[in-house]
């Protein structure tokens, strides 16, 4: 949303009713594109692209700076979202706990360095961005809009933080199990079908096994350490024993993966038919407002 947002105030300077037509197209990619991560449902996010626009047309002349714009947006559109989104029978209905996000001494073993991120093919088409929604539609609200915001817009946590109204370090927290979720539930796909194509396959065993108690308290300072947030002692100590445990490498290096899978999920735009109707009606109104105005 920022790149379009950045373009769309410089527009809106210009004054003329050729550069506000441009500016409101760019807002309604934009707002569209975010209430689809959200939301999940094409409808939702229809709906929360024109009450967005509707709401903010009088006042986007009035911003000077292009965060301001942008920050007041996301607010708006993450408020929209929350209230009227539907809702997953599949989302969890308690709050995410960084135990049961970690892998058991089971899964650990049988890591196999697959996910590792690869430049050549990590773009998110088809079947593979599908899973990735998929997996982030089941995600916890609070959590949801953290790693929208974070992770696929590309905010910053203080920015996420003036959006979502939470100090830095909880937006660190969430972020972090949100994260979690994701890897393990594209993990969890990747195993089913791996699964259903092999004929024959015997059943594994299900039972959770302790996890490794040296690599247990590193699990909740990996987000931080793939930011490049962790200070230099714990960055050190982090280093020192991924060099010596390849099962916390091989994890590592997934939840690398699915982070850049999110950062790199491309924005889906709303019907263009649609979208050019709904601006020839708020355009006339907004002109209509400013002509009465002017009386």
């Amino acid at each position: 949303m920022r790149s379009d947002v950045d373009q769309a105030l410089v527009l809106l300077k210009r004054g003329d009713s050729a550069a506000l037509e441009e500016a409101v197209a760019l807002l309604q990619r934009s707002v569209f594109a975010f209430s689809m991560r959200v939301c999940g449902q094409r409808q939702d996010a229809e709906d929360t692209m024109q009450e967005v626009l509707v709401r903010s047309l009088p006042y986007l002349p009035k911003f000077e700076n292009a965060k301001a714009l942008a920050v007041w947006l996301y607010k708006v559109a993450k408020n929209r979202c929350l209230m009227h989104r539907r809702k997953s029978k599949f989302a969890p209905a308690h709050e995410l706990s960084l135990e049961e996000l970690m892998p058991d001494r089971k899964e650990l073993e049988q890591l196999d360095g697959s996910e590792a991120v690869n430049p050549e093919d990590s773009a998110i088409r088809g079947q593979q961005r599908e899973r990735l929604r998929s997996v982030i539609r089941t995600l916890p609200p609070q959590y949801r809009i953290v790693l929208v915001l974070r992770d696929m817009e590309g905010l910053t946590d203080e920015e996420v933080a003036e959006i979502t109204g939470l100090r830095p370090g909880t937006v660190r927290v969430r972020l972090h199990r949100a994260r979690l979720f994701v890897r393990k539930g594209l993990t969890a796909q990747n195993k089913r079908r791996k699964n259903v194509s092999v004929i024959g396959k015997s059943p594994r065993s299900t039972e959770a096994q302790p996890r490794p108690g040296r690599c247990k308290k590193m699990f909740a300072e990996f987000s931080d350490y793939l930011d490049g947030q962790l200070d230099d002692f714990s960055c050190e100590e982090l280093q020192t024993h991924l060099n010596e445990c390849q099962p916390c490498l091989k994890f590592l290096r997934s939840l690398e993966t699915s982070i850049q899978k999110c950062r790199q999920s491309p924005a889906e735009c709303p019907d263009q038919t649609k979208a050019a109707a709904l601006r020839k009606r708020l355009l006339a109104t907004y002109s209509r407002a400013l002509a009465n105005a002017g009386k």
